[in-house]
């Protein structure tokens, strides 16, 4: 990201900027490798040619366990050569060597999951979100929910390299985030969204839970990472408004942005919901018309529980149109929404609509420029769709391609180079289980799966693989896979053969223990009922709860 500074008649102007990148990125350090969540991995070695020829390779062991919602990261630089970096919910925390596969060191005592979750979650949930990675400080941030009484999110810093907990973390949200007297109560919020790092402070979305149970909003909280103590939040106004989406929090480097669903008993007053949300340092919200979009249609989509947000904020630059910096919706009613990110617009029409299907929810979407133009993919149901933004003024979506994977991944893409040689990658996930490559501007078929060796098990819908040193990694429940192309090596061995496998950890706090408190008032928690009672003049409706994490 590169910020422009302009000085005009004596003013000064701050313009930020996705800037394309032309050379490969070797550590992934968050959901969907970059701060935009493009999803786009530069690697020389993903040729056509050679990702036809992808083979699993069956002598990487790693093997973990738990369930598995988050992507895998991948990490050089440390004494015990590259790693890839797991997380499951059972609350269990995994470094493998990038070659073997074995650990390096994992942490299981961070505190049982929650077994059962008020309505329809992921059972159990412990860690979903994917984490993030602060390369200066070699340190790995996540949240985990931790059974107990009360039940209680927490953000833990831990060591890359050893595993140890950072001295002052974890952060225990229940006691110090507050946002305009509404306390942040951690059984009625649901962590899915891949945790941000921007500017030193990292960022975590939070939803309710599928079924709409309890008395939820949509937040995002900030933690200092030098600073634990620091902790701020910023909350929808209404109930309801979740943060579904699995990318999470979106950044141009300076500001951040996400998207809510649909908000109760607003009596048709919006407040923070069905919107493109963008924050400031901290969080902080400026409530101006700016800084958040709705549909003029959002009250309709509340009352039909159709989320705006059924998928993350997605930044996109389109060199030659007008605006060209742009952030897209996917929202469950089937459109696709381009915004102005610099001037979001309040309650407006977009500068861009148009029809792309159903079922666009419980996913991450990806984007990525060719010498052919600059598109957006993603998944409607089973079927994996690919649109252009032309460069025009104002820019318009046009359809580009689709394809017929068995399951319903989320995509990500390789390129040599930035622009030449996309390939769209997925995964079957609760489908065929296997890998499957496209051709960024055909949608032709690259890579169709292999034979019997490349099967996986255990995948879910809402995963992506990640791309590093002429490898991908597949983090699925109980495994992590790794596919190689051919001659595009394999990340350097650990330089030593004494590494130890498995590291003594140091002991976090208990679920019950308090973090360090910020200068955040504390709230009294409020019980989390089952499905709240009408209680206004334009009651919530109370349809059957929806009957599978599907709907999200």
């Amino acid at each position: 990201m590169t910020r422009f500074i302009f000085i005009v008649a004596g003013l000064v102007f701050a313009m930020s900027t996705v800037v394309p990148r032309t050379s490969a990125q070797v550590n992934v350090t968050q959901e969907h490798n970059n701060p935009s969540r493009d999803g786009v991995y530069i690697d020389p070695a993903f040729t056509p040619s050679a990702a036809a020829n992808l083979t699993r390779d069956l002598n990487f062991n790693g093997a973990i366990s738990g369930n598995v919602y988050a992507q895998p990261l991948y990490i050089e630089g440390g004494p015990n050569g590259p790693m890839v970096i797991a997380v499951t919910e059972s609350n269990n925390v995994y470094a493998l060597n990038a070659t073997t596969g074995l650990p390096i060191w994992s942490r299981t005592d961070l505190g049982a999951p929650v077994p059962t979750t008020p309505c329809g979650g992921f059972n159990p949930t412990g860690i979903t979100g994917t984490p993030v990675v602060d390369l200066a400080s070699r340190r790995l941030f996540f949240d985990a929910l931790i059974n107990g009484s009360p039940t209680k999110h927490f953000i833990y810093s831990l060591n890359l390299d050893t595993g140890a907990t950072t001295a002052g973390w974890p952060v225990d949200l229940n006691a110090t985030v507050i946002y305009n007297g509404i306390p942040f109560i951690s059984l009625a919020q649901e962590q899915r969204g891949g945790l941000a790092l921007v500017n030193g402070i990292v960022y975590s979305s939070y939803s309710g839970y599928v079924g709409d149970c309890g008395n939820y909003h949509g937040w995002v909280v900030g933690v200092d990472i030098n600073n634990p103590s620091n902790v701020h939040g910023w909350a929808t106004a209404a109930l309801g408004g979740g943060i579904w989406g699995h990318s999470g929090v979106a950044s141009d480097g300076t500001n951040m942005f996400v998207i809510t669903g649909n908000t109760f008993n607003t009596g048709g007053n919006w407040m923070g919901g069905e919107a493109i949300i963008r924050l400031q340092a901290g969080p902080t919200w400026t409530g101006q018309s700016t800084d958040y979009w709705t549909p003029t249609n959002w009250f309709s989509l509340d009352q039909g529980d159709v989320d705006l947000g059924g998928v993350s904020a997605m930044l996109i630059d389109v060199p030659g149109a007008n605006p060209s910096q742009l952030v897209l919706a996917l929202g469950k009613d089937g459109n696709a929404y381009l915004l102005n990110r610099t001037h979001l617009g309040g309650i407006a029409a977009p500068i861009a609509q148009l029809s792309v299907g159903g079922g666009v929810l419980g996913q991450s979407s990806a984007t990525y420029t060719t010498s052919q133009g600059t598109y957006f993919v993603f998944r409607t149901g089973s079927t994996l769709k690919a649109y252009k933004i032309t460069p025009t003024t104002p820019p318009t979506i046009v359809f580009a391609w689709s394809a017929s994977p068995t399951g319903q991944g989320s995509p990500w893409v390789t390129t040599t180079d930035g622009t030449n040689n996309a390939i769209v990658w997925v995964v079957g996930a609760q489908g065929d289980q296997r890998l499957h490559g496209y051709n960024g501007d055909t949608g032709a078929v690259v890579y169709a799966g292999g034979g019997a060796n490349e099967l996986m098990t255990g995948t879910r819908k809402w995963n992506s693989g990640m791309v590093a040193r002429g490898s991908i990694y597949v983090a699925n429940d109980n495994r992590v896979y790794a596919f190689r192309v051919p001659g595009g090596g394999t990340p350097t061995p650990t330089p030593t053969a004494t590494a130890t496998a498995t590291a003594t950890p140091i002991v976090t706090p208990t679920a019950t223990a308090t973090a360090t408190a910020s200068g955040s008032p504390t709230a009294t928690p409020r019980p989390i009922p089952t499905p709240r009672p009408h209680t206004t003049p334009r009651p919530r409706p109370s349809p059957p709860p929806r009957p599978s994490t599907s709907s999200r």
